[in-house]
């Protein structure tokens, strides 16, 4: 690539490949953020070889977050790692983020094909050739399951829809069993909500606008079946939308921008907590670095070695640095997969035998039905789903009513089921291939389609419609090949105490998904974030 690379404009090289973490600067009052404040905070340098730091974060999503801003506040100065980009610099486009239906060498992790989670239509593929790049979206295939996740500084929390879900109070404690439901739901979860500008739709522009029609007419069908109808909230800015469907804004979910990030209205951690963290001035972030290692230090503490890639996903550098503290925050599969490995190389041998164990796929499974011709879901659909139907108690299952922002119309609804899927895998070193493998079968999956079909068989019978086939291969109707909300792999007072600490390793910490054994509901990263709020609040009164 040269300096002035034509798909990324003329930006330099060693800006673009290192990155800087001067994402979006500080927060303004209102929750967004100016370009003033994020102009006025200096570019920061990565982390250095050789150098010693109070708190390390490994990864940038919401539990890697919540615990820098709140380690920064309490005066402690943070590194935080993130294996990919920064995501703070425009392509030749003048976008940050490339458009879901016209993926390119932004869209995909290290791959040179994309992998869309819908991957048919009208039962063609249209998954296309794409240059290998560190792209915003990572698709890692495990045996029987591909997991995806986000890839860049804010995590999943570029990639995902938004949806800010707050599990019902009767199911909390098949969820989270050993922790306090009323200390979560009087004060961690209004935190989270209030730190990731949680907002609900206006019920009443939901009604008039063209971009919502989808989902009225899954309300529609919803209600006609006796199934209760709820609204989400969710983190975009409803203002925005609301400027973006009036013509007065650049056009953002309107524009079908989703799984490869949002160029303007959805509030990613970029501009929520990493923001404020930042505007501390005592945390930086190291975009393309990947810890490779952790193990204790002659001196205390404990020597972490880091990896620092190009945009090629080559190693240009290993640095070697110490930490007082170390916090895993690289999402359930990337803390999951480097503590089965640090325990079975003995970097870190005390790890208990409940590491890499009660990991689950939130009981994701996707599906279509096609409707009649005179239930239109129509041609301009916003990207960031709003409403859901909860069948929870009876069946055993949440359906986001979710877009399909093809540009065109459809007459198909599609959905997203989070079901109570009691199946859970492990991970494990693999020594022979130097991996870690995950041991879910794709048979797992029969009855997250079974609770799913509670709703779908129902609406079908009543609406005298058909599933659709020709969205995940040719005659195949559900979607069962993936998952977005992985949770679990270092469970909860079980590969940890009840607050994310790492037995027989004082200062380490797990504070992210993988605390959560499997399953929560409902789309997890409130959840997520909550509990790291709790979490950190006690380590900090108590640890530091």
């Amino acid at each position: 690539m040269s300096d002035s690379d034509p798909r990324i404009g003329p930006v330099s090289r060693r800006r673009f490949i290192v990155g800087t973490g001067s994402i979006l600067g500080a927060a303004a009052l209102s929750g967004r953020v100016t370009a003033a404040r994020a102009a006025a905070l200096p570019a920061a340098a990565p982390i250095a070889d050789g150098a010693h730091v109070p708190a390390l974060v490994i990864g940038t999503g919401y539990g890697g977050s919540v615990a820098a801003l709140r380690l920064a506040e309490a005066g402690v100065d943070v590194q935080m790692i993130e294996m990919g980009m920064a995501w703070d610099t425009p392509g030749s486009d003048g976008k940050i983020f490339c458009n879901t239906r016209e993926p390119d060498y932004r869209s995909y992790w290290l791959r040179t094909r994309t992998k869309a989670p819908l991957n048919y239509f009208l039962g063609f593929p249209i998954d296309r050739s794409i240059p290998r790049y560190t792209g915003i979206l990572d698709a890692e295939e495990f045996s029987g399951i591909t997991v995806y996740q986000g890839r860049g500084v804010g995590g999943g929390s570029l990639v995902n829809g938004g949806m800010a879900v707050t599990p019902k109070r009767e199911n909390f404690a098949a969820i989270l069993p050993s922790v306090n439901a009323d200390e979560m739901y009087d004060t961690y979860y209004p935190r989270a909500r209030a730190g990731l500008g949680v907002g609900t739709i206006d019920p009443a522009w939901f009604d008039s606008t063209a971009c919502y029609q989808y989902a009225r007419v899954g309300r529609k069908q919803a209600q006609r079946s006796g199934f209760p109808f709820v609204f989400v909230p969710d983190v975009y800015d409803w203002d925005y939308m609301k400027q973006e469907a009036a013509g007065t804004a650049p056009q953002s979910a309107l524009a079908g921008e989703i799984l490869y990030g949002n160029n303007y209205g959805k509030k990613s951690l970029q501009k929520t907590y990493i923001a404020q963290a930042r505007a501390t001035g005592r945390v930086t972030v190291s975009p393309l670095h990947k810890v490779t290692s952790v193990a204790p230090a002659a001196g205390g503490g404990y020597t972490v070695v880091i990896d620092q890639i190009n945009t090629n996903g080559d190693t240009t550098a290993t640095k070697t640095v110490t930490a007082d503290k170390v916090l895993f925050a690289a999402g359930s599969v990337g803390t999951s997969k480097l503590l089965v490995k640090l325990k079975a190389t003995g970097a870190l041998p005390g790890l208990n035998d409940e590491v890499g164990k009660g990991w689950g796929d939130n009981g994701n499974v996707m599906c279509g039905r096609a409707n009649h011709l005179w239930d239109p879901t129509g041609s301009l659909q916003s990207a960031i789903p709003c409403c859901g139907i909860d069948n929870w108690a009876a069946g055993g299952a949440f359906a986001e009513v979710a877009p399909l922002p093809t540009g065109i119309e459809t007459y198909a609804s599609f959905y997203l089921s989070i079901t109570k899927n009691p199946n859970r895998a492990q991970f494990t070193w693999n020594a022979a291939t130097g991996q870690v493998d995950l041991s879910w079968q794709t048979s797992w999956k029969q009855p997250s389609i079974d609770m799913a079909k509670s709703i779908f068989d129902k609406i079908n019978a009543k609406e005298g419609t058909i599933y659709r086939t020709d969205l995940f291969g040719v005659y195949k109707i559900w979607g069962d090949h993936l998952t977005y909300h992985p949770l679990g792999g270092a469970v909860l007072n079980k590969a940890t105490d009840n607050y994310g600490r790492l037995a027989g390793y004082p200062g380490l910490y797990v504070i992210d998904g993988s605390l959560i054994p499997g399953n929560t509901s409902v789309n997890p990263f409130v959840t997520i974030t909550a509990l790291a709020e709790r979490n950190i609040e006690k380590i900090i009164a108590t640890d530091l």
